[in-house]
C-alpha cells in the first residue's frame, strides 16, 4: 500500500497510455491533455485486461434521428465486449452503479505517482 513512482511525465504524451505493475495488480495509466488517470486493468464485466482496449468518443443521449457524438478521447472500451468506460471516472457509459477500479494520481517535479489504498 502507499504512493508508487510509476512514470514520467514525459513517458506518456497526451492521448497515450502506460501499463504498470504496482502492488501485484496492473494499473492503466492515461495522459488526457496533461491530466494523468490510473484505472486498474480488470473489465468489472469477465475480467479483460480493459486499460488495451480502443480510447474513442461515446454516442451521447439525443432526440429521435440525431445522433451526437462526444468525449472524445476520454471513452475506454473494453477489448473483449465492447463496455465502454469514462477514464476520468472509471464509470461505465452504460450504467452508473458498473465502474473500472480508479486509483489517484499524483504528479510531482515530472514524475506519476499512483496511490494504492
Amino acid at each position: 500500500m502507499g504512493r508508487h513512482v510509476v512514470a514520467t511525465v514525459d513517458e506518456i504524451p497526451p492521448g497515450g497510455r502506460k501499463i504498470v505493475k504496482v502492488e501485484r495488480r496492473e494499473v492503466g495509466i492515461f495522459n488526457l491533455d496533461g491530466r494523468f488517470y490510473a484505472l486498474k486493468n480488470v473489465c468489472p464485466h469477465q475480467g479483460a485486461r480493459v486499460c488495451l482496449g480502443k480510447v474513442s468518443g461515446t454516442t451521447l443521449p439525443s432526440g429521435v434521428y440525431e445522433f451526437r457524438y462526444g468525449l472524445q478521447g476520454r471513452i475506454l472500451r473494453c477489448p473483449w465486449h465492447g463496455w465502454e468506460y469514462d477514464i476520468t471516472t472509471g464509470q461505465s457509459v452504460f450504467d452508473p452503479a458498473v465502474r473500472v477500479v480508479t486509483y489517484p494520481v499524483i504528479v510531482e517535479d515530472g514524475k506519476i505517482s499512483v496511490v494504492i489504498p
